[in-house]
């Protein structure tokens, strides 16, 4: 099984402009970003998927690879789309989001591990629980809910499962995915689906589809960089590794 690690990166964004290229600790975001993906020990290569020449060229000035994709993309799935059409030879893809500097490599190997053990999984993500409870009513904290074998049931901005009686975890949804490339292609061409365009969560249109996503546990810490504030403490947190 061949292993494709894609991490998208767009120079545009609204509270943070040029955020791959911000500064953490003497090199670009997006090159940290692509050099804790390339220590996963499962994935064959690692690729930034960029629609801006200054970030293809800082992630290659760094040794790294990346391909330039098409700026009119309406969606991060179209992005990847495109990267999976130009590696036919690639049977599963990675996505590990640009503004995550301290993703774990372990986490990227478990995710691709779960296809190696199961030929019938199409598409994987990833949760961790959350206790803090304004966090929880946060809409920009997506939390999903899960079946007793681990396939999410639904996700959603709002506050679930709601806490009518105390005892039930809250998790918050980590966005890495891992798809088949075959069925990436397919839903990449799916029309957006209703509960899709009401939470504004691209991964609904799978299951609206009737397709299973595995959710797999972490307790790992995430500290994606959406702030200046963001940006300082991840900075912080690289001076003291």
């Amino acid at each position: 099984m061949k292993v494709l690690c894609v991490i998208p990166a767009r120079y545009a964004s609204t509270r943070l402009p040029g955020k791959p290229l911000k500064d953490i600790a003497g090199k670009p975001m997006v090159v940290r970003v692509y050099e804790r993906a390339s220590l996963a020990s499962l994935v064959d290569e690692t690729l930034v998927a960029t629609d801006d020449e200054r970030i293809k060229s800082a992630v290659e000035a760094a040794g790294g690879k990346a391909m330039l994709t098409r700026a009119d993309h309406a969606t991060g799935t179209d992005r990847l789309a495109e990267v999976a059409e130009a590696y036919p030879e690639i049977d599963l893809i990675v996505n590990v989001q640009g503004d995550e500097p301290l993703i774990e490599p372990g986490l990227i190997d478990e995710l691709a591990a779960l296809f190696k053990d199961d030929p019938a999984l199409a598409m994987a993500t990833v949760k961790t629980e959350m206790k803090d409870a304004e966090e929880q009513k946060n809409p920009n904290n997506v939390k999903v809910v899960c079946d007793k074998e681990g396939y999410a049931l639904y996700f959603s901005r709002s506050l679930m499962p709601y806490p009518r009686k105390s005892g039930c975890p809250v998790y918050k949804h980590i966005g890495i995915y891992a798809y088949r490339r075959d069925f990436l292609l397919n839903y990449a061409r799916m029309e957006p689906t209703p509960l899709e365009q009401a939470e504004s969560l691209e991964q609904l249109r799978a299951l609206e589809n009737g397709y299973r996503i595995k959710v797999v546990e972490t307790h790992a810490s995430f500290v994606g960089v959406d702030t200046a504030e963001d940006l300082e403490r991840v900075n912080e947190i690289y001076r003291n590794m």
